[in-house]
């Protein structure tokens, strides 16, 4: 019998289906074809809640859990991981700001957020910074109560529209992280602007764009906390992030299973239908494996952070690393389930290939969570607790 908790999971996991199903499934297809970002139907998911998941219900949010969080971005990845991964870049941002904000920044700002009336983005990574963040460049100098903000960001996903909103982490000190400070840029600022829209071999219903400032002035009343902290916060949203990328990429790879699923019950070849081989069947059994397995890790490292565990980051390392090199693996699969139609973009497989292909590279490279995970276990010795 589910206990209360699980029933009100359940529940908001079929919410979120049904909103793949009807508002984003229909017209993914066509929004990669056009390079669309549907921004009224991701307002619309604010609508049920889902720009603030684990924002505190005080500004707006939703007050639900991390693993909560997955649940979702897995259930709303099955219409379009592409849009699922913007809405789950914008709930970094407003946790964020929520978590390390002052009352005056959460209460300005928060609600804001969680009604999704400006989009927000978060500002990491550089032209010559990318796994190595700590040697970020763009610079924030004091000049009384503003900083001058330099510098250059890239690979900012929903970057561009002018009601834009940005999470940055700039240095405000000596090299290393504990000379980076976290600031909020707001659209339209003197100084901001925006490189082209980004070619990209998958999500194309989202923009890709460098983030410029220059000689940009932003209030100090405008920092995250202390001078120094913004590594540390930036550290912090990432283990939220990778559950959620995993979580896209989960979904995405779900969607793909079942519409090969439904080919090989329809397909004949030598006078039987493709799920009656059993050769096929058994690589649908190692795919539905494989993101059974993905699931539980990405749930257990959920519950963790929930949970404040010392091994939540670790754990987060891991479960970002195992679901979308499997979930990549599974799609691929099902591409090749559907022969030469999986190439064609009507069946929405190769589409779901292209786009789930960047989440081994976004919110930390594969390699660089080997290396968490790597040190970690090499720090304690051991890695159950």
């Amino acid at each position: 019998m589910l206990d209360q908790a699980e029933d009100d999971r359940a529940a908001i996991r079929d919410m979120a289906l049904a909103f793949a199903r009807e508002r984003i499934a229909p017209d993914a297809l066509d929004w990669d074809r056009d390079h669309h970002f549907p921004i009224p139907v991701i307002r619309a998911a604010a609508e049920l809640g889902m720009a603030g998941i684990t924002v505190g219900e005080q500004h707006g949010g939703s007050g639900l859990t991390r693993l909560d969080a997955a649940v979702i971005f897995e259930a709303l990845a099955t219409g379009c991981p592409t849009v699922a991964a913007y809405i789950s870049i914008h709930n970094m941002c407003a946790w964020m700001i929520d978590r390390f904000g002052s009352a005056e920044q959460r209460g300005r700002w928060v609600p804001m957020l969680c009604r999704m009336d400006r989009l927000a983005s978060y500002c990491l990574t550089e032209p010559g910074s990318g796994s190595d963040a700590a040697a970020l460049r763009t610079r924030a100098v004091r000049d009384g109560d503003h900083y001058v903000l330099d510098g250059q960001k890239q690979f900012i996903s929903g970057a561009g529209n002018p009601d834009d909103f940005y999470v940055v982490m700039a240095r405000t000190g000596e090299d290393g992280p504990s000379g980076i400070s976290a600031l909020v840029v707001e659209g339209g600022t003197p100084g901001l602007s925006f490189g082209a829209d980004e070619r990209k071999m998958g999500w194309h219903a989202q923009p890709t764009r460098a983030v410029v400032f220059e000689r940009c002035r932003v209030p100090v009343a405008n920092r995250l906390g202390a001078e120094g902290e913004g590594f540390r916060f930036a550290m912090r949203g990432l283990d939220g992030g990778r559950l959620n990328i995993a979580a896209c990429s989960l979904g995405g790879a779900q969607a793909a299973f079942d519409k090969a699923l439904a080919y090989m019950r329809e397909r004949r070849t030598f006078g039987r239908r493709l799920d009656e081989h059993q050769a096929l069947q058994f690589r649908l059994a190692d795919m539905a494996t494989d993101l059974e397995a993905a699931r539980a890790l990405l749930h257990r490292a959920a519950r963790a952070l929930d949970a404040g565990a010392p091994d939540a980051t670790r754990l987060c390392a891991m479960a970002k690393r195992f679901v979308t090199d499997a979930a990549s693996k599974v799609a691929d699969e099902a591409l090749q389930l559907h022969g030469g139609y999986g190439y064609l973009s009507d069946y929405g497989v190769e589409k779901i290939v292209r786009d789930l292909r960047v989440h081994r590279i976004l919110e930390g490279t594969n390699e660089i969570m080997r290396l968490i995970v790597a040190r970690s276990v090499l720090a304690e010795g051991r890695v159950i607790r």
